[in-house]
């Protein structure tokens, strides 16, 4: 019996010394002020963020007369304010504004356009009461003047012209149309015209206009056009005289619809499409687009545009997120994961930052402050593995709301020269307790089958002996 007292004690003893061991190691955990007890709770991802603020209850929201629309964060990608804003409409003439874009992606406005006959056949399609430019077969005429046309004038005879001249005919034209569409985040957009034809065909949404519209006055020299007052055409091969162009854009060539900010858009109107009317403008380097469809009449949609555009930028903040505001919490990280890692045969071989650039929230919301985390909840670190990479959620954290605005990469690398002792060791950043724990059951269980083992094998001996003993009577 004293041989087992001692093998149980010494059992005991190797178990408390490794569970001291594994506590000490535990002091290394990342401090609770930078792990949230339940990080997953509402935080709000960068795909949620483009519609939450759809949510919100907001006062004072201007009231809109067009069928639907949309206020458009374009810094951010966040829907500010919308009505059926992903329902296919009739664009009309709004339609120009991709046709618009292809021509001065693809083309030199110093290239000269001739007139095909095929051209022409099609321009004789033009419904009558349909603006044209007057384009005739055989005219040679500049990119840079049928672009003008096509912007001030809403000409559709040009707007026809720059796309079959792009494509050979319209319908290959509607294709590159749809495409580009595509290509630019567009998801219910389909184009059967290049003007902007009356038909149930030829549809988008404000959503998807916004985007267009955006992709041209960002990346093109769009805006420069769209906010020209007037433009002259010069004489051409068929046309004597010189072609005077007033920009029909009341934004540009009214002052009571004049807006400071305005960058560029078109108007729209057939007897199916009603009203149309898309814009963008820009204050403090801060991108709005704004798109109604079938509005009741023509000034209508310039009020609802400049109700939505104030609105947008008063009672909307739109944030810069920098690495800078991040650098203490990194840092942070960079030290507490060092120092984790510390008794292991691993390091902290390099970080990076990935952000969103903007985040847009209510100014009442931005008003009351912020604070930034970096979530740390399901960083897990394997021991056994060379190199490995955790990435760390970065949150931007308001009194009611979280938003998920970017990932700390961390890489993780093997210690030069280091041999391994202990592959099968996993490290848990927030939660070593319940490794303590598994350790505890499993030690217990091995404990009691040293026990059971220990007592099988005093029976046995007990066993033995009393058949020695019955031997030695029988002698």
């Amino acid at each position: 019996m004293k041989l087992f007292s001692k093998r149980i004690t010494a059992c005991l003893t190797a178990i408390l010394l490794t569970l001291t061991s594994l506590w000490a190691f535990a002091g290394t955990v990342i401090s609770a002020e930078t792990i949230p007890d339940d990080p997953n709770d509402g935080i709000i991802t960068a795909n949620e963020r483009k519609t939450d603020l759809l949510n919100e209850t907001l006062e004072n929201v201007p009231k809109v007369n067009a069928a639907s629309y949309i206020l458009y964060d374009a810094t951010s990608g966040t829907i500010l304010l919308g009505k059926d804003y992903d329902v296919q409409k009739e664009p009309a003439s709004m339609t120009k504004v991709m046709t618009i874009l292809l021509a001065l992606e693809r083309l030199q406005e110093t290239d000269i356009v001739t007139v095909t006959h095929d051209m022409a056949v099609a321009i004789k399609s033009i419904e009558k009461s349909y603006v044209r430019l007057g384009l005739q077969e055989g005219e040679e005429i500049s990119v840079k003047d049928l672009i003008y046309a096509c912007v001030l004038k809403s000409a559709n005879d040009a707007s026809l012209v720059l796309g079959m001249y792009m494509a050979g005919t319209e319908h290959d034209f509607c294709e590159l149309m749809n495409s580009r569409a595509v290509d630019i985040g567009c998801t219910n957009t389909h184009f059967s015209s290049a003007y902007g034809v009356s038909s149930p065909d030829n549809v988008t949404t404000p959503y998807d206009m916004a985007l267009i519209l955006n992709e041209a006055v960002t990346t093109t020299k769009y805006p420069e056009i769209a906010k020209t007052l007037n433009y002259t055409i010069s004489a051409t091969n068929k046309y004597s005289s010189e072609r005077e162009l007033t920009n029909g854009n009341r934004f540009v060539s009214t002052t009571q619809y004049g807006y400071e900010y305005y960058l560029g858009g078109k108007t729209g109107f057939t007897d199916s499409a009603g009203y149309t009317l898309c814009a963008a403008v820009k204050k403090n380097n801060r991108t709005l687009v704004g798109c109604v469809f079938n509005a009741a009449d023509s000034d209508v949609r310039y009020a609802d545009l400049i109700k939505l555009f104030d609105y947008g930028y008063s009672s909307f903040t739109t944030v810069e997120i920098t690495e800078s505001e991040f650098t203490p919490l990194v840092d942070e990280t960079h030290k507490q994961i060092t120092q984790l890692l510390a008794d292991t045969n691993l390091y902290l071989s390099d970080h990076r930052l990935i952000l969103d650039p903007y985040v847009t929230t209510t100014s009442y919301r931005a008003q009351l402050g912020s604070t930034n985390r970096i979530d740390l909840s399901k960083a897990v670190i394997d021991t056994s593995i060379d190199h490995q990479t955790l990435e760390l959620p970065l949150c931007k954290v308001y009194a009611d709301k979280t938003y998920l605005i970017g990932t700390l990469v961390v890489e993780i690398d093997k210690k030069a020269g280091v041999v391994e002792v202990n592959p099968e060791k996993l490290t848990n950043l927030t939660n070593v307790k319940s490794i303590l724990i598994t350790f505890a059951v499993l030690s217990g269980l091995i404990l009691l089958l040293v026990i059971v083992l220990l007592i099988f094998r005093a029976r046995v001996i007990k066993h033995r002996r009393e058949e020695a003993t019955k031997r030695a009577n029988m002698l």
